[in-house]
């Protein structure tokens, strides 16, 4: 892990060090020993007194490679065995549709100190939530962007964008609230400065569109232990609760949640997920088709 993170040079100067100076320290103590008893104490408590740490040192790593080794093989059997259920299932598709309701947001940690954390275990469907439009404001905006050349979602693209309300609940305050979105630049930017995608909102009493996306978690707390996650994304038809496609996700963490150098172990769990975690958006684009 270290190899990783550029602390180990560092660290191997460190211990070089500590061998010179446990070297300089024996040589010194037998020198000034005048009797061969004292020669041998003398030399023996140097030995233990430097070589304990690293004993030490050596026995805890070995136990913790022991147990990481364990734990890993044993959250990759479950893994495998998750994936099996895991892709996309499309039941039905609409075409022409204006407006969204999400039925649930996507707080994040570190703004509002509450939802998805990506140091923490147990945090919330971290295979949902991670990437750029995992969360926060950013959720409700993946809405609203339209693509680049590439097809990928571009808060710079001119392009035709996305769609045109989305309706939330707050869970702060409780309000029912309608996104939209407009292109806006301040005056005082330079005439250079392209123009951003901002999110705008107003009160409504009730959610006006027909369908609705949510998620929810799938994984118990002996696969969290391991560091596994799985969450399900559904698209919902509101008037009948008919679920009209759902998208279903695995990944775990190979580092089993090592932070050394602020290490993000759910971010790291991208790269061992099936399928790779996309934004929510561009599952949700496949089922409800937007209004030309």
């Amino acid at each position: 892990m270290l190899e990783l993170t550029g602390w180990g040079d560092i660290l191997r100067g460190v211990v070089i060090l500590y061998w010179l100076l446990a070297i300089y320290l024996f040589r010194q103590s037998v020198r000034k020993s005048s009797t061969r008893p004292g020669k041998i104490l003398s030399g023996v408590l140097v030995a233990l007194l430097f070589g304990f740490f690293p004993l030490k040192s050596c026995v805890d790593e070995a136990l913790y490679v022991r147990d990481y080794k364990a734990r890993l093989a044993k959250a990759e059997v479950i893994f495998n065995e998750r994936c099996k259920t895991a892709g996309e299932r499309i039941y039905r598709t609409v075409e022409g549709v204006e407006g969204i309701v999400l039925v649930k947001l996507r707080p994040y940690y570190f703004t509002r100190k509450m939802g998805y954390d990506p140091y923490d275990k147990g945090t919330l469907d971290p295979y949902g939530n991670v990437g750029e439009y995992g969360h926060d404001d950013e959720y409700i905006l993946s809405f609203f962007l339209g693509r680049n050349y590439a097809g990928r979602l571009d808060k710079d693209s001119g392009s035709k964008t996305g769609y045109s309300y989305v309706d939330v609940k707050d869970p702060f305050d409780g309000q029912r609230y309608r996104y939209t979105a407009n292109w806006w630049r301040d005056p005082k930017w330079d005439q250079k400065t392209a123009s951003i995608l901002r999110l705008g909102r107003a009160p409504i009493s009730d959610p006006i569109s027909r369908y609705g996306v949510t998620f929810e978690d799938l994984t118990t707390q002996e696969e969290r232990a391991l560091w596994v996650a799985g969450g399900a994304l559904k698209v919902i038809d509101l008037n009948t609760n008919e679920v009209l496609a759902e998208r279903i996700g695995y990944m775990f963490d190979r580092g089993q949640g090592a932070n050394i150098a602020t290490r993000q172990p759910w971010t790291h769990a991208r790269e061992w997920s099936c399928p790779r975690p996309a934004p929510a958006r561009d599952f949700v684009e496949k089922i409800l088709k937007i209004k030309d």
